[in-house]
């Protein structure tokens, strides 16, 4: 057995480290945490808030293993990351595993290479219990919200919601995002431009100073101009720097990899981890930009072997925001020598960012100069102005730019983002020179709504608002989506005409455009149920919705990091005033349910039609027992909303069941069940996929549907029996089984090829000879859908 006993997080991580250590050292994996809070129960005590810890049963084998390498060791060293969650890892594993002081260390590193590893091996520490206590205040509370407001939500809205403490605020920026479009009030005005020719007949466009709100008091510009002088009255010319941006952060690595490479925020995180872990950057969970001494060193010297000691500039950047930690860096290469690694392309495009950004940071300012040009128009107060820049020295642009990619689809107008295009240069103009017009042209413009978020810009605006932590920004996106609160997803946007009067010579033209507008890909749009759920949460736990009390609690949790605060007084103040609330909400009982809306009455019957959240999602009811008739159900198409689908939309619902034709001498139907809609035939069901139009669906598409459905019918009965119609064999996912009287029994496996050739006798053999034995476990019952 080995002296020494490093234990980390995950296996690739622990291959990595072992190849810097001796011989005298064994690296092993944890694989995460080995111990956590029950997961189907409560597991806080109420009085006390201390947790009740267990090790799930996948983890019992590597504990067992970790355990007995621990117990012949001379020394055990936790060497899990250096965050809040990594020091917790560290604390669980020393409690569960019976560790003893005197034989346990603590490191902690932030890149994986030898020099790191060693140096942390040198410079060893105890685990640090205020840490520890910043993560065990946070997943208390996280669980008491979950706990206590999850089952609120199921029986107010449907089963199976759940609500957390982060990712419901995530959802109220989206819902809320929603809205502002929705509600939104388009202005129009219009945009001159100009074209004129210098004395060199080099072309240079300008921008008038003003902007009209109608198309009357354009042409009425356009026509006072017509014989006009156009002067240069000034040219300013003046420099411009522009600096690098600092290296990376957790957040600002996420949304540049969404904006450069098209990463969502899991992949960029789950990317940057193999980085990690192989020992190409330093940790990628940080809130520092910090760069270390050795870092700005390497960096210094691969800027001026390769780009001229004129691109050096040394930086140390320090973090503006109040939790970061700066004994961490940046996210950096661990070796800013190494331009270009190995691995596939994923990890090979992250790096290429990371290596510039960081190099970027180190190297000089680049240098503009930026020109303006006014041109005054003879007998007009209005002047038209023509802008231009010129790149005197390239500096760390030579290496990155760092302009956000314009989030394409958001303009509501002819052409908006011309407002935002690149400067070019100018050509060389005197003051008094005399332009010559080639033409003028007013647009109409329309101002722009509110853009959707995306993944990228909802991390910068949590981050703004200081909501979670970056390092869980990724989880949290990754679960109100899969909790089916918001989806991703794309607007095809809408046509708008659009005018424009152009002035040419003595000539004035209008002419009509149509352009697309409001098109967007891959935003975060919330569902209904997200919707329902927001506005319930919003009105009964307004504390937990506050943008501002979530971010108070991150500071909270900062201080009990930094040992100003006991994490147990944090969780009874917020309990205190929680616990109530949830009581309220559950004795609370309303005539409607939760998100119902009320859309009015079907003109033929008279029955009331609303809409609402059903068990298996949003839903159209007809009738109720008010209305002394039996209600029914259909759910909404794709694209249809709780909070704008008509009473006619909603009415058009109910024309199913649909007959298409007839299919083997019986009926084939479109119909609506509470499970969504279906083709039915010979008794048989074929859901419908989701996002598909029942109304859409052709015979001929319902026959093929159909005809799968029964082909997989036919493999699946292998025989029936004329001496009892409730005896069968059928053919499950685990092999053959006999069906009887509604209980399954399983064939001994010598009997798996010749299922099909079973006689009644040895079907009632097996039968009778397992139901004698006492049940090992409740036979599974089979079910069939309605």
């Amino acid at each position: 057995m080995k002296d020494n006993l490093v234990i980390v997080e995950s296996p690739a991580k622990a291959k990595t480290i072992e190849k810097f250590l001796g011989d005298k050292y064994k690296v092993l994996s944890s694989y995460g945490h080995i111990r956590d809070l029950k997961k189907r129960s409560f597991s806080v005590d109420e009085k006390t808030f201390a947790p009740q810890y267990e090790v799930p049963s996948d983890k019992q084998k590597v504990v067992a293993q970790l355990k007995s390498q621990a117990d012949q060791a001379s020394m055990v060293w936790l060497a899990s990351d250096e965050d809040r969650e990594g020091e917790a890892i560290s604390w669980h594993l020393y409690e569960v595993l019976g560790l003893r002081p005197e034989k346990t260390r603590r490191i902690v590193f932030h890149e994986i290479t030898k020099p790191a590893i060693l140096d942390a091996i040198e410079h060893p520490r105890q685990i640090d219990l205020n840490l520890v206590n910043a993560q065990q205040a946070r997943r208390v509370l996280d669980r008491i919200v979950g706990f206590k407001l999850s089952p609120v939500l199921w029986r107010k809205v449907k089963p199976s919601l759940s609500a957390g403490r982060v990712q419901s605020v995530a959802v109220r920026l989206i819902v809320e995002r929603e809205r502002e479009i929705q509600n939104f009030k388009c202005e129009e005005n219009y945009r001159v431009t100009a074209l004129f020719h210098n004395a060199d007949g080099s072309e240079v466009k300008a921008v008038l100073n003003r902007r009209f709100a109608t198309i009357d008091e354009a042409k009425t510009f356009l026509e006072s101009v017509k014989g006009s002088k156009f002067t240069v009255q000034d040219i300013q010319t003046k420099p411009v720097k522009r600096t690098p941006a600092p290296p990376f952060t957790t957040s600002t690595l996420q949304q540049e990899a969404a904006h450069k490479l098209g990463f969502t925020v899991a992949q960029t995180m789950m990317v940057a981890q193999h980085l990690y872990e192989s020992g190409r950057i330093t940790y990628m969970r940080t809130d520092s930009v910090n760069l270390s001494k050795l870092c700005l060193g390497a960096s210094k010297t691969v800027i001026a072997e390769q780009m001229g000691k004129e691109y050096v500039k040394t930086r140390q950047y320090h973090t503006s925001s109040k939790g970061a930690q700066e004994a961490h860096e940046a996210i950096r290469p661990t070796y800013m020598d190494q331009q270009q690694i190995e691995g596939n392309q994923q990890e090979r495009r992250l790096y290429d960012l990371i290596w510039k950004r960081t190099i970027a940071s180190q190297m000089a300012d680049a240098e503009l100069e930026h020109t303006n040009v006014t041109i005054s128009i003879d007998g007009k107060e209005e002047t038209f102005v023509a802008e231009g820049e010129v790149v005197k020295f390239d500096g760390f642009l030579r290496v990155y730019s760092d302009e956000a990619l314009p989030q394409r689809g958001s303009g509501d107008g002819a052409s908006e983002n011309e407002d935002n295009e690149n400067l070019s240069t100018l050509p060389v103009m005197q003051v008094g020179e005399t332009l010559n017009r080639e033409q003028i042209v007013a647009t109409q413009r329309f101002s722009q709504r509110p853009v959707r978020y995306n993944e990228a810009s909802l991390v910068r605006k949590l981050e703004e608002l200081g909501i979670g932590r970056p390092s869980t920004y990724a989880t949290t996106i990754t679960t109100i989506q899969q909790r089916e609160y918001v989806e991703k997803g794309d607007k095809p946007g809408e046509e708008r005409s659009y005018q424009t009067i152009t002035l040419k010579g003595d000539k004035l033209t209008q002419a009509s455009h149509t352009t697309i507008v409001g098109q967007e890909r891959g935003k975060l749009l919330p569902t209904d149920t997200g919707i329902v759920v927001n506005d319930f949460l919003i009105e009964n736990f307004p504390e937990i919705m506050d943008y501002n009390f979530t971010a108070d609690i991150e500071k909270e949790f900062d201080e009990i990091a930094e040992g100003k605060m006991a994490w147990e007084g944090v969780v009874k103040n917020f309990y205190q005033g929680f616990e109530p609330l949830v009581e309220k909400s559950v004795n609370t009982h309303t005539e409607h349910k939760v998100g119902e809306r009320l859309l009015g009455k079907d003109p033929a019957t008279g029955a009331t039609v609303t809409v609402k959240i059903g068990r298996f999602g949003p839903v159209a009811q007809m009738g109720n027992n008010e209305d002394g008739q039996k209600p029914r159900f259909a759910q909404l198409n794709a694209g249809q909303k709780l909070e704008t689908i008509t009473l006619e939309e909603a009415l058009e619902l109910f024309q199913l069941p649909r007959k298409l034709g007839m299919y083997e001498g019986e009926p084939i139907t479109i119909g609506a069940g509470k499970f969504g809609p279906y083709v039915s035939h010979k008794g048989s069901y074929v859901s419908i996929p989701k996002g598909t139009d029942p109304m859409e669906i052709t015979f001929e598409q319902a026959v093929i549907m159909m005809h799968r459905k029964h082909q997989e019918e036919a493999e699946r009965h292998l025989k029936a029996f004329k001496e009892d119609a409730e005896l069968e064999v059928l053919n499950g996912r685990y092999g053959p089984y006999i069906t009887y009287k509604g209980d399954n029994y399983r064939l001994p496996k010598n009997m798996h090829e010749r299922a099909k050739d079973l006689t009644y006798e040895e079907c009632m053999e097996i039968i009778n000879a397992q139901s004698e034995k006492p049940a090992a476990r409740p036979a599974r019952r089979r079910f069939t859908r309605k």
